[in-house]
């Protein structure tokens, strides 16, 4: 890359972290439903309801992140990260990021930092999770990322992220442990309790 290309590339980022600032005070001033998460992908707002079913996935998720590294680990849920791409303001529904992770001048953590992302599968949200946001966050190279389908009743664990895409991809039906191990998350996840549709 040439010292002009990178500097186009600079500008872009900067204009589109511009853009997805403007978006998100636009949208801290509506009157969102108490209920309801709000993200940014490819330029799009989606609102979407949190079930119940939702967030007992993700409480599984957040245990046993916490069994293995502590409480004061760096887990976040429906926090703002920008990542790779169009306007992509995502907030997953779980992110581990490194324990050196620091945010920037503006107060957010940048996915360079984030180690594990996993993804509940809303209905109406399902084709960002199988779809553009796996394109980011393989794109962040973000080592390792989980979706829970609760309408399928079945992880799919992706792992090797390169030239923006994961090498491999291991579907994982729920009461069947995932194992984890030699992952940044190094541990087997229990999925006998995942609740499904």
């Amino acid at each position: 890359m040439t010292v002009l290309e990178d500097r186009i590339a600079m500008a872009d980022a900067d204009a589109n972290t511009e853009r997805l600032n403007e978006w998100f005070e636009r949208l801290e001033r509506m009157p969102v439903p108490e209920g309801f998460r709000v993200e940014i992908v490819g330029g799009n707002v989606y609102m979407t309801p949190q079930r119940d079913i939702h967030w007992e996935i993700i409480r599984r998720f957040l245990w046993a992140l916490e069994d293995r590294f502590g409480r004061k680990a760096r887990v976040f849920s429906d926090v703002r990260i920008d990542f790779p791409g169009h306007e992509n303001g995502f907030c997953p529904d779980i992110a581990m990021l490194k324990d050196s992770a620091k945010q920037d001048d503006k107060g957010h953590w940048r996915y360079q930092d984030v180690e594990f992302v996993a993804e509940v599968i809303s209905q109406g949200t399902a084709p960002n999770d199988y779809g553009p946001k796996k394109i980011a966050y393989a794109e962040a190279e973000v080592p390792l990322y989980v979706v829970a389908d609760p309408y399928q009743g079945r992880c799919f664990v992706f792992t090797d992220p390169k030239d923006g895409d994961y090498e491999n991809r291991t579907p994982v039906d729920f009461g069947t442990d995932i194992d984890l191990t030699g992952t940044v998350v190094d541990l087997v996840l229990k999925t006998d309790d995942f609740p499904h549709d």
